[in-house]
């Protein structure tokens, strides 16, 4: 079996990986000419995404992130919500991981063609088309064609497979949020390494974390009701967006105002985004994985480790099925009910982080310290302990 991917972003390295693990060939396409080396915030890898990577023996320390355990959640006036565990005592010493979304990108690709799995760059996908023998066939902006025997849409939230699939799919759906962060040095702040504090501001949602030696990471969420023009995000200068983050934590407790003091450039904001339902996951041998399938709002922490699952699993079972679109149906029923729930509860933890007076005291007096404390009772948790099992046999 050849199989065509496209995309090298997360996604497309890792469903290589597992691919060539089941005895499969692949090869990436990759849209843009260049690798996204140094573009970019950060991501938070879970336990049940670096559990994936264990099974393409991938270590989880040579990733280039850090431990992150915990976070906590304050509200403006610095009063503690909610303190939730971010790793579980069984997980034989793993602990989450924060990395810089391109540091990844590249252990991922160059761990890619170290192990002999060839990358285009350059090659805009156009269409894909199956013809009546199985066989598949790309066409690119280049005017150049590929054929496998399978195409894997690893293109992310705004996926020209997925189009392909589906002209008539739903776009991205807005979050109600515009997303930026930032690198701070020299600030000292009163947290252990590796917590993330979360502070649920008067005006919009600000985290740090603490990397040691005054290394601060940190992002906010600023609630906007629509989202923003291209226009309207590049009127946004990095003076004015310093500017206007300033005015936005002002009256809150904690170390916004000094850690967007000290962060040399702030990222340009974003709109924050997700992709609920997707109706067609795949058709023939044809078929989504990762952010093109199912794409998640950052809140909630799991797009790359989702995506990671993804790409084991959809290998499994194009190991264990010769057809392509049989594969693809066993895939898509394991995985769109998981998907699509944590996909709903990252929604309404964006909902939480829009400021509003009727609700915020029922979020900071009754809901987050129940959560609280059932996080603290618990000893599994549906998210990060799931695991992929490379050795069990799948079933369509």
């Amino acid at each position: 079996m050849r199989a065509i991917i496209i995309g090298a972003g997360v996604t497309g390295p890792v469903t290589a990986m597992a691919l060539q693990k089941a005895g499969i060939h692949a090869t990436i396409h990759e849209a843009y000419q260049r690798t996204a080396d140094g573009v970019g915030a950060y991501l938070n890898l879970a336990t049940n995404g670096l559990a994936a990577l264990a099974v393409l023996g991938i270590d989880h320390r040579d990733l280039g992130g850090f431990d992150t355990h915990a976070l906590e959640l304050r509200g403006a006036s610095g009063r503690l919500l909610a303190h939730l565990p971010m790793s579980r005592d069984d997980d034989a010493g793993t602990v989450s991981q924060t990395v810089r979304r391109s540091d990844l990108y590249i252990r991922l690709r160059d761990e890619a063609v170290h192990r002999g799995i060839p990358i285009e760059y350059g090659r805009r996908l156009v269409d894909a088309t199956a013809r009546p023998d199985g066989t598949v066939v790309a066409t690119f902006a280049d005017g150049g064609t590929a054929e496998g025997d399978v195409l894997i849409g690893a293109d992310g939230l705004h996926s020209r497979v997925r189009t392909v699939l589906d002209p008539r799919c739903p776009p991205p759906r807005y979050t109600g949020l515009l997303n930026t962060g930032g690198y701070a040095s020299g600030v000292p702040v009163d947290t252990p390494e590796g917590l993330f504090t979360m502070i649920f501001g008067r005006r919009a949602f600000f985290a740090y974390v603490n990397r040691g030696a005054g290394d601060v990471w940190w992002f906010a969420n600023v609630p906007q009701a629509r989202a923003a023009t291209p226009e309207e995000l590049a009127a946004r200068t990095p003076a004015r967006w310093r500017a206007e983050l300033e005015h936005l934590f002002a009256d809150d407790d904690g170390p916004a105002l000094d850690l967007i003091a000290a962060t040399p450039s702030i990222i340009a904001p974003w709109n924050t985004l997700d992709l609920p339902t997707v109706p067609v996951w795949h058709r023939g041998p044809i078929g989504l994985v990762g952010d093109a399938a199912h794409g998640i709002s950052p809140t909630s922490g799991q797009g790359a480790s989702l995506a990671i699952e993804d790409g084991v699993l959809l290998a499994r079972f194009l190991r264990d099925h010769d057809d392509p679109a049989a594969a693809f149906a066993g895939f898509e029923a394991l995985r769109r009910v998981r998907v699509e729930k944590l996909i709903a509860q990252a929604k309404r933890t964006s909902n939480q982080k829009i400021p509003n007076p009727f609700t915020r005291v029922l979020r900071d007096r009754v809901i987050l310290p129940l959560v609280s404390r059932a996080a603290a009772r618990t000893t599994r948790d549906w998210v990060t302990d799931y695991r992929v099992d490379w050795a069990e046999p799948t079933r369509t």
